[in-house]
């Protein structure tokens, strides 16, 4: 079984920032292994791409979050981070971490509910 448990989701002002984690666990999981992505679903919008980072450490961003997200990756500590600059209204929602492998199903988290109110 495999555990993806984010947190890090908060009320925070625009402009502001935040830095989400997901902690990844599981007996047969090795997070080396997996690309691990961030995504985001709004009040009555689709779950969409934030980014993503590969097991070599590329990064891909959504246009929207270029240059005010960082996507990162901690091996040792099973985790994966998204720091969030420069936080706009519109990105309020909840925030999931993804782990993917090809070849195999990819896990989801049961989310971090970011609302960027002012």
């Amino acid at each position: 079984q495999v555990q993806l448990v984010e947190s890090g989701g908060r009320l925070v002002q625009p402009g502001g920032s935040l830095r989400l984690s997901c902690a990844a666990s599981g007996v047969i999981f090795i997070f080396r292994l997996y690309n691990m992505g961030w995504y985001r679903q709004a009040p009555g919008k689709e779950r969409e791409l934030v980014a993503t980072v590969t097991t070599g450490g590329s990064t891909n961003y959504a246009d929207p979050v270029k240059g005010r997200f960082t996507i990162s990756r901690d091996v040792a500590k099973n985790t994966v981070y998204l720091q969030m600059n420069s936080l706009k209204p519109e990105e309020t929602a909840v925030y999931y971490c993804k782990a993917e492998r090809t070849m195999e199903r990819d896990y989801w988290g049961q989310g971090t509910k970011v609302t960027v109110y002012s």
